[in-house]
């Protein structure tokens, strides 16, 4: 993997198994990831954006991965790396898909044509599924893109973290009479997943809303819908996320 080597030299460079993580995360910068990878040659060895997406256990770089640490931003060209598992399981679902009945009274040619998380999240919502799963008929699809996050601080285990002017991305986010959804959708079969993808939303759309939000992780799996539903049982805690339910549809 090209980020192994990239990793190693940032870490060599900026002595970060020298630091104590028992105290306080190591803060590092986007310019000093970039001074330590100037003389690597591939886009995916020095290019800080790459380097720093981190989506899946999988994707870890080994020296991380074989110290217990993550990486979470904490600010626009500011990184924290700390002592921290940072991952969600995405468990299976067993048993057959239960049959859901879309309430359209025609049928959609425009969501054949391709194979794309997005598409399949659009129709899960135009069949109705979403708001079926939620059981709110309000929902109405308002979010969706790239945001900044607001100031806020949260807690990985003893570490405090300061956040603020972050860039989020939601897949799809639903607003009703008194409740927000996001979504971060997959349309291929996801292990696990950085809890920062569900949590970094939950806490900017908190801060704008005084209506509950709620959370979930949808995929797409041949002819199934998959939903999972998490909340964070403390908001100010980054380790406190839990499964609320999960469900298997198949759309006719």
């Amino acid at each position: 993997m090209a980020n192994n080597n990239s990793w190693k030299k940032v870490f060599e460079d900026n002595k970060i198994l020298e630091h104590d993580f028992s105290k306080s995360p190591f803060y590092l910068s986007a310019s000093e990831i970039k001074k330590s990878v100037q003389d690597f040659q591939n886009t995916g060895e020095k290019e800080v954006r790459i380097l720093c997406k981190m989506d899946t256990r999988e994707s870890l770089p080994e020296i991380m991965r074989d110290n217990g640490l993550i990486l979470l931003p904490v600010k626009n060209g500011q990184y924290a790396i700390l002592k921290g598992e940072g991952y969600l399981d995405i468990p299976d679902i067993d048993g057959e898909a239960e049959i859901y009945n879309t309430k359209l009274d025609f049928e959609l040619d425009t969501t054949k044509i391709g194979n794309s998380e997005m598409q399949h999240l659009d129709f899960a919502y135009a069949s109705s599924l979403i708001r079926t799963f939620i059981g709110d008929p309000s929902l109405v699809l308002t979010i969706r893109g790239r945001k900044y996050t607001p100031e806020f601080t949260y807690k990985v285990g003893n570490n405090i973290i300061e956040t603020e002017s972050v860039q989020t991305e939601v897949d799809a986010g639903y607003e009703g009479k008194d409740k927000i959804v996001l979504i971060e959708a997959k349309n291929s079969t996801t292990k696990n997943t950085i809890i920062r993808q569900l949590y970094y939303p939950f806490r900017q759309w908190s801060e704008h809303s005084n209506k509950e939000v709620i959370l979930l992780f949808f995929e797409k799996r041949v002819d199934d819908y998959l939903i999972w539903q998490y909340r964070f049982a403390d908001k100010n805690s980054y380790d406190s996320i839990k499964l609320v339910k999960a469900k298997k549809y198949k759309i006719i």
